[in-house]
């Protein structure tokens, strides 16, 4: 009869033991996983913003969508402009602007930007949501933009809520973007 007691008592701290392995694990895993994700899908913002920047300096607006985006980046090209000397020198130094054409797409390749999946959000197959407008800001007509991603469409077997547990800030619902429908902004809200 002790022997049977005994072999239950094992079995049983070996059962929690497993439980309280899996309680340490699963947010140490967690976390490890949502990092990585939001890196990731960082990097691809800071690209598509990047895109975005170059796209404004062709057209003077911002791209409402990535088939348009991607069409004029692949086909026009931006003027860039040199200024050499100062136009209200009075010493009557030599004033010289000078334009030259540059493709976009080398402009991009250039910063290390690679069109290819570029719409595509990181450990999905779902698309960033885009939007650009103009909107009056001090008086003045401004274009904006806004393109980012919910965190649940990147967190995969993490996008339930009940991981808000491990991190009080963490919500599956709320977007890791850059710039904004309502004022001017490219800034991102992931604070770098």
């Amino acid at each position: 009869m002790k022997a049977i007691v005994s072999i239950i008592l094992v079995l049983t701290a070996g059962f929690l033991a497993y439980l309280l392995y899996l309680n340490i694990k699963e947010p140490i895993k967690f976390g490890e996983i949502k990092s990585e994700r939001y890196e990731k899908v960082i990097k691809k913002l800071e690209n598509i913003r990047t895109s975005q920047e170059v796209y404004r300096d062709v057209t003077g607006e911002f791209a409402s969508n990535f088939d348009t985006l991607f069409q004029v980046l692949k086909n026009d090209s931006i003027t860039i402009i040199s200024v050499f000397g100062d136009p209200d020198d009075p010493t009557g130094q030599e004033f010289i602007r000078r334009e030259k054409k540059r493709s976009a797409l080398d402009t991009l390749n250039f910063m290390g930007v690679d069109l290819k999946d570029l719409e595509i959000i990181p450990y999905s197959d779902k698309v960033f949501a885009i939007d650009a407008d103009t909107m009056t800001y001090q008086s003045t007509l401004v274009n904006v933009v806004e393109v980012g991603a919910r965190w649940k469409d990147f967190m995969g077997e993490f996008a339930s809520p009940r991981y808000a547990k491990y991190d009080n800030s963490y919500n599956p619902n709320s977007m890791v973007k850059f710039g904004d429908m309502n004022s001017p902004n490219l800034s991102g809200n992931w604070g770098r």
